[in-house]
């Protein structure tokens, strides 16, 4: 084992402890988290949808067992929050999301969801992206604004971290299906970028009026690797599918310029860009550096790549869960998502652009 798998073995280790113990002191008042499957912790367990994760064997490594969690354990959003010193934020969905449990914070992600309300329909019920900003708007109306009001409520809104994951789903549940959606028949990969963004930036706008303050907005990570498009059989066995990859240059480059737009316009905020798919591509290109075995075949799903039929209920995952880097056909494995919650907690600009997410939280 090398130096630098010892370096990133123990920061897996260490997220996992702060996990565990809950040992740090909170050092933002709430997380408010946005997004797709990547960070859904249960909000389509209580949707009419095919895109549910509320079986074993996900959730076989977390000790709530089967969340709705689209992993074998903890989501980046979980351990991001974790890192922050705070307890995992319930999903908006649950009944019991009301009163006092929505101080720490509250998860909209739906799986399936997209930034186009479009996007992922063909699985059933999910929440957009602007069916999350509206959800936010009522827990701010009808909860936070019960609890605080005035100077309280603006402090703990603008010290309060966002994280918003989204995009994923834009691709690979709309543009890169063209039997059931026409987006690649009416746009070019960069027109479709530009249109993506957007109508992201309106709703960024929405939460900041609604007196949000910290953004991450985290870019889309390299599609053309997940096990479900290798499993396309587009590419060689050993490759990804670089038209896919290639395809999201236009809207990650958007993004963190957007994010250097947003900091320039609205003085007293702060926006940052998540670099998943340089983070992500990183593990790729040096899997054994960060412990990781097999990289191009999930843990537990059916066919080539295990990435044809996603994971099935009561399926048999892999026993060394630590050494994949996906869990299913689309997810990351736990041990990937400590990895990349730890370089957006602490890594250099080239992680997280232009600040970390732990100076985020100072500011």
């Amino acid at each position: 084992m090398n130096c630098k798998e010892n370096v990133w073995r123990l920061a897996v280790a260490l997220v996992i402890i702060v996990m565990v113990g809950q040992c740090k002191s909170a050092q933002v008042p709430a997380m408010f988290v946005f997004g797709d499957s990547l960070v859904d912790d249960g909000n389509n367990n209580y949707l009419s949808t095919w895109a549910k994760s509320n079986y074993y064997p996900y959730g076989c490594d977390f000790n709530g067992g089967a969340t709705g969690r689209f992993s074998n354990g903890r989501t980046i959003a979980d351990l991001i929050g974790a890192l922050l010193g705070l307890p995992y934020v319930p999903p908006f969905a649950d009944p019991s999301t009301v009163g006092t449990r929505v101080l720490g914070g509250v998860n909209y992600a739906s799986a399936a969801g997209g930034i186009l309300d479009l996007t992922g329909q063909h699985f059933g019920q999910r929440y957009s992206l602007s069916q999350q900003v509206l959800n936010f708007e009522s827990t701010l109306n009808n909860e936070l604004r019960r609890m605080m009001s005035g100077g309280n409520l603006n402090q703990y809104l603008g010290k309060s971290i966002v994280i918003m994951v989204f995009g994923s789903n834009d691709y690979i549940n709309n543009y890169l299906l063209p039997s059931l959606y026409p987006s690649s028949r009416n746009y070019t990969p960069s027109q479709y970028a530009n249109l993506l963004l957007n109508r992201y930036a309106r709703q960024i706008l929405a939460l900041y009026s609604l007196g949000l303050r910290k953004f991450m907005l985290a870019g889309v990570g390299p599609l053309g690797c997940i096990p479900n498009q290798r499993a396309s059989g587009v590419a060689a066995p050993d490759r990804c599918v670089d038209r896919v990859n290639e395809m999201l240059g236009s809207f990650n480059q958007g993004l963190k310029s957007m994010v250097d737009e947003f900091n320039s316009n609205h003085p007293g905020a702060i926006f940052v860009y998540g670099n998943t798919y340089g983070a992500f591509g990183d593990i790729l290109n040096n899997p054994a550096s960060y412990g990781f075995r097999v990289i191009d075949t999930s843990c537990c799903g059916v066919g080539r790549n295990r990435g044809q039929i996603t994971c099935l209920p009561f399926q048999v995952p892999c026993e060394n869960r630590n050494e994949y880097l996906f869990w299913d056909a689309f997810h990351p494995t736990e041990a990937a998502n400590a990895i990349l919650a730890w370089r957006a907690y602490l890594g250099p600009p080239s992680d997280c652009y232009p600040i970390n997410l732990q100076q985020m939280a100072q500011l």
